[in-house]
C-alpha cells in the first residue's frame, strides 16, 4: 500500500451519538497507527459541518471509526457515496440493515441463521404481557444502540416496563429477547476472512458499558477454548452473517452459546471498536495480526470502494460522450421541423 501514503485520509471520529466517546477513542488509535505506518492520515471530528471540513482539508478517502446512529446506520455512508469520496467498511444498505437489530433478527430467520426469540414493544405496550412461551429472564434493548447502551437483563415480569422505559430513551421501540443463559462469544471478520473466536468473561455475567470498556473489568479468552469443530462452526455462522447482510471490511458477530453447545447470533457490529480494549484487535491479536496491520486490512475496502467508483467515472463519461455524438449526428440530418411550423 505504499503509493496509498501519499493520500489523504481523514478518520471520522466521534459525531453525536450517545457513542461518542468510544467512536472518539476508537478514532485516536486508529489515527495513531496509521501515522505509525506513514500514512497521510487527518483525525476529523464529526460533527454539522462534516462536508466543508471534508473539504477544507482536501480528503481523498475517508476511515470510519464512528460508531452509533449517524456512523454506521448508512448516513455517513450515503453522504459519501453522493461525494464518491472512498469509505472504509459496510455499504449504505448494509450498515442500515445491521443497526436495525428487529431488522437484521428478520433476516437472519430467513435464511435459518438462529437468533434469540424477540419482539418489539413501543411506549404504549411496555405493559403488555410477553407472548406465551416467554419465560424469564429477557434482555431488554434499544432497536439501534451499540455499545450496551440502554440494554439491561430483566428477572421478573413486574421489572419488564422499566426495562422497555430505559431502553426507549434512545428510540421509540424497543427489542425484547429470550436469554440464552451460556457463553458470551464474538467472531470479527476482515475482508471475508473470520478471525479467532473470543470468549468474554463480564462480572455477573452482563458484558455492559463498564464491563465492555473498563480495563481489567473482564477477563477474555482469545482465541476462545472451544473445540476445534465448535470454533469452525462459529466463524462459519460469522461469516453468512456478514455476507447475508451484505457487508465489506470489518465486522464482528456476538453469539451466546447456551449449556447444549447452541450458538445464537445476538447483533453485527458494522463498525467494531478499536480501542484499547476492543474485541476485533484482539481477535486480530491471537490471529498474529498487528493492530496497524488490522487498520491496513481495514483501509483495503475503501481502496475497492475506490476502484468501483472510478469505473463508474469511466463508464459515464464514455455514455456522455456517445450521447454527444449522437446527438451530433443527429444535428447534421438536417433541420428538425416542429409540428404546428411552415
Amino acid at each position: 500500500m505504499a503509493l496509498l501514503t501519499t493520500k489523504r485520509i481523514a478518520v471520522l471520529m466521534g459525531g453525536q451519538s450517545a457513542e461518542r466517546e468510544i467512536s472518539t477513542r476508537t478514532g485516536q488509535a486508529v489515527w495513531a497507527a496509521l501515522l505509525r505506518k506513514g500514512y497521510n492520515a487527518i483525525p476529523l471530528d464529526v460533527n454539522q459541518s462534516v462536508g466543508s471540513r471534508l473539504r477544507e482539508v482536501q480528503a481523498e478517502m475517508a476511515f470510519i471509526a464512528l460508531h452509533g446512529p449517524g456512523g454506521e446506520d448508512g448516513t455517513i455512508q450515503g453522504m459519501l457515496e453522493i461525494l464518491r469520496l472512498p469509505y472504509t467498511g459496510s455499504g449504505v444498505q448494509a450498515c442500515a440493515m445491521a443497526m436495525d437489530k428487529v431488522v437484521t433478527k428478520a433476516l437472519l430467520e430467513y435464511h435459518d441463521i438462529p437468533v434469540p426469540r424477540g419482539v418489539v414493544r413501543s411506549r404504549r405496550e411496555r405493559r403488555v404481557p410477553l407472548p406465551r412461551g416467554f419465560g424469564f429472564p429477557v434482555v431488554v434493548k434499544p432497536i439501534n444502540q451499540g455499545s450496551t447502551l440502554g440494554i439491561s437483563i430483566v428477572r421478573r415480569s413486574r421489572d419488564l416496563a422499566a426495562g422497555i422505559e430505559l431502553a426507549l430513551t434512545y428510540g421509540p421501540t424497543a427489542l425484547v429477547e429470550e436469554y440464552i443463559n451460556g457463553r458470551e462469544l464474538t467472531v470479527g471478520v476482515v475482508n471475508d476472512q473470520p478471525l479467532p473466536v473470543v470468549e468474554i468473561e463480564a462480572p455477573n455475567g452482563f458484558y455492559d458499558y463498564t464491563a465492555k470498556y473498563t480495563p481489567g473489568a473482564s477477563v477474555y479468552k482469545a482465541p476462545a477454548p472451544l473445540p476445534h469443530r465448535t470454533a469452525k462452526l462459529l466463524q462459519s455462522l460469522a461469516l453468512e452473517v456478514h455476507q447475508r447482510l451484505g457487508c465489506q471490511g470489518a465486522t464482528r458477530v456476538d453469539f451466546r452459546m447456551d449449556p447444549r453447545g447452541r450458538p445464537f447470533v445476538l447483533e453485527i457490529n458494522t463498525v467494531p471498536g478499536m480501542t484499547e480494549t476492543s474485541l476485533l484487535p484482539m481477535a486480530a491479536q491471537a490471529a498474529h495480526l498487528s493492530y496497524e496491520s488490522l487498520v491496513e486490512a481495514i483501509l483495503q475496502s475503501a481502496i475497492e470502494r475506490a476502484q468501483v467508483f472510478e469505473k463508474e467515472r469511466v463508464l459515464r463519461e464514455k455514455a456522455y460522450s456517445e450521447g454527444e455524438k449522437a446527438a451530433s449526428r443527429r444535428g447534421q440530418g438536417g433541420r428538425v421541423t416542429l409540428r404546428g411550423q411552415g
